[in-house]
């Protein structure tokens, strides 16, 4: 870990200020016996919270013969395979090389016949596609291409696999032949071709080709030596920060004759059926709410998916020629995500998750709707008894907008005293606090702080016209439910008013800065955890092609809108700022360090009170184990000097 030190700006710093209260830039972290105080609170030490993790990642996957279920382990990086009838997990003895891993969007599946496991890695120097033998465990690389793989599925013959690539530049569809090892691009547009999948008969590939805004979908039929491509069907304005991952696979039917896609037309991201060879689409299971996630039944008569109501998650089975959906799994509460159907159509694999514990493994029979629990995450010790569990809550904001919330109390406060609060901004802004377990969160709560996640307005998961509703007016709109929510966490029993902080990461981060620029008196202590600050800078300098298709569909293009962009960058207004703030990030180049980095400088130039601290072994966001560990710590740190009594002003020393 480094901290920003510079004794002559603070030096300047006091004596420009004159107030013993300023924040020294150098000041180091204070000790925290927070492993003792938990343990006499009857809390969770910081070290058991960071314990509770899932075993389980990516999607689970179905062997062919039914036997097993493949899925990444989270705690070895490889994979594992397991009995849908439970029992002990057997790890698939894969070679993935001194630095080679998995591709993390692309999880490893089985071949159709299930002779092979293919996956995507890069331990020879790029991504490439490899596969591994489940007769003899051989490996082999399929591919050389040197470039990126985004997406890719296996013919239903098992002679191919298909994929995205961008060996030139930019996505194209390959095909590459399991036996030769023959590789061929079969698509060559300018814009981006990706998420490729095959009909039933092995004769034809869908794919989807974007446009350049990312926002407009078309999904193309080709044969698989890239003749007779004609378009299925069109989608506009789905705007796609995943580059096609957020449309993701079209599904083709068994029979081959429909395709299932994702489509904002009707206001929510439902699923919609359109027949292969013409014709209208129509809704699958329309509803108000979003849905993702929806697989084919093996017999082509039914389909399973996920849909989101406030943050809960269920899965849902519907017949494919419409009807009522049947919950299955999540209708109390909870995340179900990534269902799989077991090959003979009676059982259905899925991830759940909740409030209080991290996501298992899960097999659902889906004539009885009985479920039962495969892997088992949460440590011993009745962990998620300590926790705590937070209510849903929702609060009047500017413009009519009423924001859904989840509002944690806090633990170990004494009789008669008022805890200090905290505002959690979640990333995106296009994003979602679900009925997830929130690691960071809980470690804040246990400790005394009352904590509120809210879904201001921006945020997925309520609609296209609340998900728009910030798109031209970031750090200004969305700062309003920001500063009602401020508003409404004063206003709880037992929560001092005068004691109020913000956090967050990524958009959360930035709109700490939003706050300590544009309504500098709103909060006592700000964190902006890997935020950024000046748009302006940023689509000048270097930066991820996703984040500027984001920015140009949010904000509009930069030639024509850089007085949005400007507008909604807080560097611009760093002379308001009178908020001590503490940044933090990774040390790592991408996608931005630098943005924190000119805006410390500017805090500097300013003489105003601030600490910036980044983590090694890291790129922006800070994601190992230790060093969030630290950042914890020195969050507590920062916050229990300015929101606790810790640290009082010379005005209120003289009371």
């Amino acid at each position: 870990m480094t901290r920003y030190r510079n004794p002559e700006a603070a030096l300047r710093q006091r004596s420009a200020t004159n107030l013993t209260s300023v924040l020294i830039l150098a000041a180091a972290a204070a000790g925290v016996p927070a492993q003792a105080d938990a343990q006499e609170a009857g809390v969770l030490t910081i070290d058991q919270l960071l314990s509770i993790e899932s075993v389980v990642s990516g999607s689970p996957a179905w062997s062919p013969d039914g036997s097993s279920i493949l899925f990444r382990s989270s705690l070895s990086g490889g994979l594992v395979t397991l009995s849908p009838d439970g029992g002990f997990p057997t790890r698939v003895p894969l070679n993935m090389g001194s630095s080679g891993h998995f591709l993390a969007s692309q999880m490893p599946g089985w071949s159709p016949q299930g002779n092979w496991i293919s996956y995507v890695s890069d331990k020879g120097g790029s991504p490439e596609i490899w596969i591994w033998s489940t007769r003899d465990g051989s490996e082999v690389q399929l591919t050389n291409l040197g470039g990126r793989i985004n997406s890719m599925t296996w013919s239903p013959d098992e002679r191919s696999i298909a994929f995205a690539g961008d060996r030139y530049g930019n996505y194209d569809i390959w095909t590459v032949e399991v036996d030769t090892r023959r590789v061929r691009r079969i698509s060559n547009e300018k814009n981006y071709e990706v998420f490729p999948t095959w009909t039933p008969d092995s004769r034809r590939i869908l794919y989807v080709r974007l446009d350049d805004a990312w926002e407009d979908h078309d999904v193309i039929e080709v044969a698989p030596d890239g003749s007779g491509a004609r378009t299925v069907l069109r989608d506009r304005d789905f705007f796609d920060y995943g580059a096609g991952s957020t449309f993701a696979y079209p599904r083709v039917s068994p029979d081959g004759g429909q395709v299932l896609f994702r489509s904002h037309r009707s206001g929510w991201i439902n699923y919609w059926l359109a027949p292969i060879e013409g014709g209208e689409p129509r809704p699958t299971a329309a509803a108000e709410a979003d849905q993702s996630s929806a697989v084919w039944s093996p017999d082509g008569r039914s389909i399973a998916y996920i849909e989101n109501h406030n943050g809960r998650h269920d899965l849902r089975v519907v017949s494919s020629d419409g009807g009522k959906p049947r919950v299955l799994a999540s209708p109390d509460g909870g995340v179900a995500s990534s269902p799989s159907w077991s090959p003979d159509g009676r059982s259905i694999a899925y991830l759940k998750a909740d409030l209080v514990s991290p996501q298992d493994l899960h097999v659902v029979a889906v004539e009885s709707g009985r479920s039962r629990q495969l892997t088992f995450s949460m440590p011993a010790g009745n962990l998620a008894e300590r926790l705590v569990l937070p209510e849903k809550v929702h609060y009047p904001s500017t413009d009519g907008y009423s924001i859904p919330a989840y509002l944690y109390r806090p633990v170990g406060v004494p009789a008669g005293s008022r805890a200090p609060g905290i505002l959690w901004i979640h990333g995106g802004p296009t994003s979602q606090f679900n009925d997830t377990f929130q690691q960071h969160v809980q470690f804040f709560a246990q400790r005394g702080y009352a904590v509120l996640l809210p879904n201001i307005r921006g945020s997925s998961g309520y609609g296209k016209d609340f998900a728009d509703a910030n798109n031209g007016c970031w750090g200004h709109c969305d700062l309003e439910d920001v500063l009602a929510g401020a508003d409404f966490l004063k206003a709880q029993p037992g929560v001092d008013p005068d004691r109020i902080g913000l956090t967050g990461t990524s958009y959360g981060g930035i709109m700490g800065m939003y706050a300590a620029a544009f309504a500098p008196d709103a909060f006592r202590a700000i964190i902006p955890g890997s935020g950024y600050s000046d748009w302006v800078h940023f689509y000048r300098s270097e930066n991820e092609l996703r984040h500027v298709k984001l920015l140009e569909h949010e904000l509009g293009l930069f030639e024509t809108h850089q007085d949005v962009w400007r507008n909604s960058s807080a560097i611009y207004r760093i002379d308001k700022v009178s908020t001590p703030i503490f940044l933090v990030h990774g040390e790592g180049r991408y996608p931005g360090s630098d943005q924190s980095e000119i805006f410390a400088r500017a805090l500097e130039n300013h003489y105003k009170p601030f600490e910036y601290t980044t983590y090694p072994n890291e790129n922006y966001y800070v994601r190992g184990k230790a060093n969030r560990r630290q950042m914890l710590l020195d969050m507590l740190d920062f916050f229990g000097r300015f929101l606790k009594d810790e640290m009082v002003d010379a005005g209120e020393r003289m009371k």
